[in-house]
């Protein structure tokens, strides 16, 4: 039977797992399966200084090319899985090549949602953002003076609205829904980011769809609003969200519900196959939830390569994120699903606050906008099991320090 473990995936995940394995000191044979024709690299930047012409692409990658073959680390890039055989264990390649494997881990992460062709989906000159071709397509429409409408209010949209205004373009943004980032923030959060979109120039118009849009010659040159306005347009970028790339494991036979269903040690219904990142449906506080960061992505996948080299321990989520727009960085702890009570606490320097949220009185998440205190604060709290003194998170008066006394 084959010890080699394959690794159908080449982002994050998948090479965080591959990484961390060999720190282990674990050798079994690995093989990485990567659609993409370049090594394994970040992808938060390209929606931001790498697309602003700021971050050369060699300074994203997770690794030189040489360290793979250093670490005997075969990467097949370039290619994907077409389909995974569980019985004679193998997986077949676009090409027909076959690979056997002892282990496999699914880290085929999340694809972005794009309009449909009735609507004008299909013309040239409409971007989603999600990889490194992406980013090469959008930077050459990135141009001063041009008119790009962006679809989608949530963190997607709003970076690439700021991208594009800090680049000197028109931009208008539209969500569907009545205010923006309402899927993933609270209200406060949400007006504190509207205001500093509407301050750098941006159109933002909430409660708006997108009926279709129009084109001259196959390309895209104006939409229709859900309102009726017409907008002359250069481009469009659609931000509205990713689903789960679960396909393969569904077509495979294995347990899916939004993501691949995994315990807390990354198994799938399949004790052979593993899954991580951004592809899975992952057990948190009694639910089973996707978690689409960079840090879930690091942090579960090398909880399963303690897994796979016989240090097993369970998978306890710790989630942080950020995002980056204009000056201003938005650092969240903690998950704030479900919650029922938020707090806003003015930040000790001008333009910096920070949102607390609360689930029937236990505090499960922070969102801090220019306020690093709040947010090392906050997510020590959450780490610690801890909640917050009200009288000191009420009075801004008071250093946030005293709340870890």
């Amino acid at each position: 039977m084959s010890d080699k473990l394959v690794i159908i995936g080449g982002g994050q995940a998948g090479f965080s797992l591959a990484a961390k394995l060999r720190a282990l000191k674990d050798e079994r044979p690995i093989t990485m399966i990567s659609a993409e024709a370049v090594p394994p690299y970040q992808r938060p930047p390209l929606s931001k200084k790498y697309l602003l012409g700021e971050m050369e692409f060699s300074r994203l990658l997770l690794r030189p090319p040489s360290w793979f073959d250093e670490n005997a680390v075969e990467l097949r890039l370039a290619t994907f899985v077409e389909e995974i055989d569980r019985a004679a264990r193998t997986v077949r390649l676009q090409d027909g090549t076959r690979l056997d494997y002892g282990t496999l881990v699914l880290a085929t992460g999340a694809t972005p949602r794009t309009l449909p062709a009735a609507i004008g989906g299909d013309l040239d000159g409409v971007y989603v953002m999600r990889d490194k071709r992406d980013a090469d397509r959008l930077a050459g429409e990135m141009l001063a003076g041009r008119r790009v409408l962006v679809i989608g209010g949530g963190y997607i949209g709003l970076e690439a609205a700021a991208v594009a205004r800090h680049k000197g373009l028109e931009v208008t943004l539209i969500e569907m829904a009545e205010r923006i980032l309402n899927r993933v923030a609270a209200r406060e959060t949400a007006d504190i980011i509207r205001a500093i979109h509407l301050d750098h120039g941006v159109d933002l118009r909430e409660s708006t769809g997108l009926r279709r849009l129009i084109g001259t010659n196959g390309h895209v040159s104006g939409a229709e609003l859900s309102d009726g306005t017409v907008l002359d347009v250069d481009f469009v970028i659609v931000g509205i969200g990713v689903t789960a790339n679960d396909m393969l494991a569904k077509t495979a036979g294995l347990e899916v519900a939004n993501g691949i269903t995994v315990d807390s040690f990354a198994r799938t219904s399949d004790p052979q196959i593993l899954a991580v990142g951004d592809c899975v449906s992952l057990p948190y506080e009694g639910a089973q939830i996707r978690l689409e960061s960079v840090q879930n992505a690091v942090d579960q996948a090398e909880s399963a390569a303690a897994t796979l080299a016989g240090a097993a321990t369970p998978y306890l989520p710790k989630p942080w994120f950020w995002s980056d727009q204009y000056d201003v960085k938005l650092q969240i702890a903690g998950f704030n699903q479900g919650y029922d009570e938020t707090r806003l606490r003015p930040g000790a320097r001008e333009g910096a606050a920070s949102v607390w949220y609360f689930r029937e009185g236990r505090f499960i998440a922070v969102d801090a906008i220019n306020d690093a205190k709040a947010y090392v604060t906050g997510k020590k709290l959450l780490e610690l099991g801890r909640q917050p003194d009200a009288a000191i998170l009420a009075d801004a008066a008071q250093d946030l320090k005293l709340l870890l006394a």
